[in-house]
């Protein structure tokens, strides 16, 4: 429970978190423009599977732009970087992740063995 509200009620650390995005996204706009592109159309594409906190998300999203930076500065197209399943790329970011569809299995799974049980 205490990592539930050192979470969700931490405002040195919540305000803290906010800053560093803010920094964060200063970055992803000094990218050319189709890396801005792909950056925030997987940002928003991952956003949609992030459980808890999102904290390990965030993570996430720093690194990534990390690998972009270095891409563009090596001057590669960005789906060099991506691969042009970029999909694919996202399910391999996120692997590392929390994400609701390991809750939806999880659950899944936990509600079939509850009712019906292993069998020998």
């Amino acid at each position: 429970m205490s990592d539930f509200f050192d979470n969700y009620f931490n405002i040195p650390k919540i305000i803290r978190e906010k800053k560093e995005y803010k920094g964060h996204m200063t970055r992803v706009e000094l990218l050319p423009d189709d890396y801005q592109y792909v950056f925030k159309k997987i940002q928003s594409h991952m956003w949609m599977f992030a459980a808890g906190s999102g904290y390990d998300m965030m993570k996430i999203h720093y690194d990534l732009i990390e690998l972009f930076e270095t891409g563009a500065a090596e001057g590669k197209h960005v789906l060099e970087i991506t691969g042009e399943d970029v999909a694919a790329f996202c399910d391999e970011l996120m692997r590392s992740a929390q994400t609701y569809t390991e809750n939806w299995r999880e659950k899944l799974n936990n509600d079939i063995i509850k009712k019906v049980g292993k069998r020998g």
